[in-house]
């Protein structure tokens, strides 16, 4: 055998396991497809009903969302839509895609996400008479160093917080990761967005001084995390003010949703 012959037989070896496990690969990915699909749909239910107080570790996911209606809302006007499936519709992947968003000039962009897209999903928990009993609502906005996903849930009200909570960020742990933390968390429930019409909720420079005129609409800032706290602050107040969902709100409580 000359040494053409060996170094062939090796290249060809190499080129067929290649082949074998590309095809092993690719396979798995295919077949595992639905199931990473399921658990990627659990997680954002699970992760909305947390937002909202309502999680409760020893139910069903499934079952406690039963009560949960998932809408779709033209960002455009705040009325609701039939113009795509709530069941299948991306609303970060709309948001990248020109055709279906709105490029965000430089002033108005204080959440720093660049594009808003022209739909997007919202939660309505009915209470047992049929009524909305909260709303909860996706927001996101960038920190120091990332883009912060989560929710924010609202009361029937429109304007009284239920809970805030995110489910993807890349902020520093132990400073801006203290968005994570529950206690600090716990400071939501109870807070007001609005005054006067305009969206007064914000994180404090240092912590809230209670019983101040203020107390309502403040959290606590975040301790050696100021730029996370201020995109937490132009999160909430894009995506609750006329640019988010301000319009659906009004429309919500004047019964022309």
């Amino acid at each position: 055998m000359s040494k053409n012959d060996g170094i062939s037989k090796t290249l060809l070896v190499a080129f067929s396991l290649c082949i074998v496990c590309s095809v092993v690969v690719s396979t798995a990915a295919v077949l595992l497809k639905p199931a990473q699909e399921a658990n990627k749909t659990l997680d954002r239910k699970r992760n909305i009903l947390a937002a909202a107080g309502m999680l409760d570790e020893e139910r069903s996911i499934e079952e406690q969302f039963a009560q949960v209606k998932t809408r779709v809302i033209d960002l455009r006007t705040g009325e609701f839509t039939d113009a795509v499936d709530p069941a299948n519709y991306e609303q970060i992947k709309a948001a990248k895609d020109p055709g279906r968003s709105t490029d965000l000039t430089a002033v108005g962009d204080i959440a720093g996400i660049g594009s808003r897209e022209h739909y997007g999903l919202v939660y309505l928990v009915e209470a047992p008479d049929g009524e909305i009993d909260k709303l909860i609502l996706p927001v996101r906005g960038y920190g120091l160093w990332s883009t912060l996903y989560g929710f924010i849930a609202l009361e029937a009200d429109g304007n009284t917080v239920a809970g805030l909570g995110f489910y993807e960020h890349g902020e520093t742990p132990g400073l801006g990761g203290e968005v994570d933390n529950p206690r600090w968390k716990a400071q939501w429930p109870g807070k007001q967005v609005y005054r006067d019409g305009e969206v007064e909720l914000s994180l404090a420079k240092g912590s809230v001084e209670p019983g101040s005129a203020d107390a309502p609409w403040r959290v606590d800032g975040l301790s050696g995390a100021t730029l996370t706290g201020r995109g937490v602050t132009n999160m909430v107040h894009f995506w609750l003010g006329e640019q988010g969902y301000a319009p659906f709100l009004t429309h919500l409580k004047a019964g022309e949703a």
